[in-house]
């Protein structure tokens, strides 16, 4: 199941782009053996979509007809990182060949993006700025592939 994380915002050069771009190398490798991955990251640019509206639109141009859609948003729900797991692998036995993340701007998800969601998750009850979420999100992909092939990177 290939995974995209469609975000509004760049993530230049810096500690975030550094930890996102591990993470996911290592989701790729982790996860090719558990039919997940490659991930990959599309991002919409605010200066070129200005405001909420034009956001999603932007993001929904990037999200295809028949792909599974996760929204992040401070009210889905709070997942462990077994739940996070799970549900990964329940969207891939579930036939999903597409799975997209995603992370809107700093004004949030257009009404547009919440609609198109099939599943909305939060990683917890505060704000976060996009590009943390951005470094959370990769981080937990990571996490799931390594819980579900028994890695020893979870522990509990």
């Amino acid at each position: 199941m290939r995974v995209r994380l469609c975000t509004v915002g760049r993530l230049r050069s810096g500690p975030e782009r550094d930890l996102v771009t591990d993470y996911l190398a290592r989701f790729d490798r982790a996860g090719r053996a558990l039919s997940l991955g490659p991930a990959e990251e599309i991002e919409v640019d605010p200066r070129r979509a200005q405001g909420m509206a034009a956001e999603g639109d932007a993001l929904l141009r990037h999200l295809g007809p028949g792909g599974m859609v996760c929204a992040l948003d401070e009210r889905g729900s709070a997942l462990t990182s077994p739940k996070f797991a799970d549900k990964l692998v329940a969207w891939r036995d579930a036939g999903h060949s597409d799975l997209a993340f995603v992370i809107g701007g700093a004004d949030g998800l257009a009404p547009a993006i919440r609609e198109r969601a099939d599943a909305s998750i939060s990683l917890g009850r505060m704000v976060w700025p996009h590009m943390l979420v951005r470094v959370m999100l990769a981080e937990q992909l990571y996490r799931a592939v390594s819980i579900l092939s028994g890695h020893p990177y979870h522990r509990e």
